[in-house]
């Protein structure tokens, strides 16, 4: 309205809506913790192995040897694919790239399978577990006193009649499963452990055999063929223009020939020695050391043969293949609420984190005193305790026999506060405002004074004086 009119001047009230989530209270810290991103497994990892792709891909740590075979796989299939097919799909049949094509993508796939792959890494016992097999160890071995060191710890199994020791990793702290091994350069147990090739970057076990297997296989293969075609390539050409025009024609055809030559050998040889352990089901580990014997009459006789050849192959093949005991991926569980330490000589049983962190954050509940039923001396007793623990809520009220302390009268009678503690200021429950949650609203100590209970000099200066009422008061 005008200034001229009848009414007074009205003006508007403005009312801002005070938000209690966003403004802080005096009861919240000033400096709030960030929110912790949980950490995953593969990244506090015990064993020396690298992830990549958020813990997906699983390698050793050196890899060097395995960028050399992606190097020389992809510039001699380079190489072949750009100056031989070419000219041989057109003199000979375009079936040659397409064959050439096929057998380098299995190449790489079983090579980058194995590579990546978990190779059956066991898990590390707990401290828990390995405390409780440690214990187990000594009573089946009995304690050993002063320096003398056990014999190395064994289990014995039997499997298909033969005697199998099981040994114990003192790294992992377990008894490892028969046939496994423990790889000094992954620094991990193996399950089926058949060797370390640095060729690919990784442990050969039981979860990357088959792949390792159909890899140098497929690669003795692509070998074989780019080796027989380059050397076909230079004839037709020496044919038509002589040998040393045709090595001028095509240079890459005799790097490509001269890489072949010095592989071949290698890659068949290996080939041919997986197909015979897969043959026998043994792994490198076993056949190296000796362990088993092919011939079935013998004491050592290999207990995880089938006793045909066609069988173990699709065992080692054609099986199903086992899960990954290692969960790369999965969060770090947080730890399990414990007893928070002592504030202040209170100390909080079942408390969690949080709690404690918001008591040690207030200056109320640090200061100011409460009442506890459990702790209320009684007429009789001398108190000699110090502050009393915190009034939370669910506990039991005094008992109605006791005298009240919403009476300021009672409290007056009992205690002069004015008159003896001139020098000492106390708050009242609108200057101190109880924390959130602590106190009942309707709760009768909300309504009496709040009372501060004064440091004491001496245990003796508390003698000989009865407690008349609920609460008393001691000061030097």
């Amino acid at each position: 309205m005008t200034p001229g009119g009848g009414s007074g001047p009205m003006k508007d009230c403005e009312y801002s809506q005070i938000s209690t989530h966003s403004s802080s209270s005096p009861m919240e810290s000033p400096h709030k913790k960030k929110k912790s991103v949980p950490k995953r497994k593969w990244e506090v990892f015990p064993g020396r192995n690298k992830f990549f792709c958020n813990g997906r891909i699983m390698m050793a740590r050196q890899t060097g040897v395995f960028y050399l075979t992606l190097v020389l796989i992809l510039v001699t299939s380079g190489l072949f694919f750009a100056f031989d097919c070419p000219y041989l799909s057109e003199k000979i049949t375009p079936a040659i790239p397409a064959i050439g094509g096929i057998l380098f993508f299995f190449v790489m796939g079983t090579l980058l399978r194995t590579s990546f792959s978990d190779p059956g890494v066991l898990p590390r016992a707990t401290p828990d577990e390995a405390a409780d097999l440690e214990r187990q160890i000594d009573i089946a071995n009995g304690s050993s006193s002063g320096g003398y060191r056990p014999p190395p710890r064994t289990k014995e199994v039997i499997i298909n009649g033969q005697t199998v020791k099981l040994k114990y990793c003192f790294t992992c702290k377990i008894f490892r499963p028969p046939r496994a091994s423990h790889c000094s350069l992954c620094d991990n147990c193996v399950e089926r452990f058949d060797h370390h090739c640095p060729w690919v970057g990784n442990c050969v076990g039981k979860r990357n055999y088959r792949f390792f297997y159909m890899f140098i296989l497929s690669l003795s293969f692509l070998t074989v063929f780019i080796f027989a075609f380059v050397i076909t390539h230079v004839i037709l050409r020496s044919q038509q223009t002589g040998f040393l025009n045709a090595l001028k024609d095509s240079p890459a055809s005799v790097l490509e020939a001269v890489v072949c030559f010095f592989s071949v050998w290698s890659i068949v040889g290996l080939s041919g020695f997986h197909t015979y352990l897969i043959s026998s089901n043994q792994t490198t580990n076993e056949d190296i050391k000796g362990s088993w014997s092919n011939k079935r009459g013998k004491e050592n006789y290999n207990p995880y043969s089938y006793g045909n050849i066609f069988t173990n192959c699709c065992a080692a093949l054609c099986g199903p293949l086992s899960p990954s005991l290692i969960d790369r991926r999965g969060f770090i569980q947080p730890d399990t609420p414990q007893l928070a330490g002592p504030s202040n000589g209170i100390t909080m049983y079942g408390a969690t984190q949080s709690q404690s962190n918001m008591a040690a954050a207030t200056p109320l509940l640090q200061s100011e005193p409460s009442i506890n039923s459990e702790e209320l001396p009684l007429p009789g007793k001398t108190s000699i305790s110090g502050p009393c623990a915190t009034l939370t809520l669910g506990q039991p009220t005094p008992p109605s026999s006791m005298p009240n302390l919403t009476s300021d009268s009672g409290l007056t009678d009992i205690i002069p506060l004015k008159e003896e503690h001139e020098g000492h200021q106390f708050l009242t429950p609108e200057e101190a405002p109880s924390p959130p949650g602590m106190l009942p609203s309707g709760s009768p100590i909300t309504h009496s004074h709040t009372m501060h209970v004064l440091s004491l000099a001496s245990q003796d200066s508390l003698h000989e004086d009865s407690v008349r009422g609920l609460v008393k008061l001691s000061s030097v």
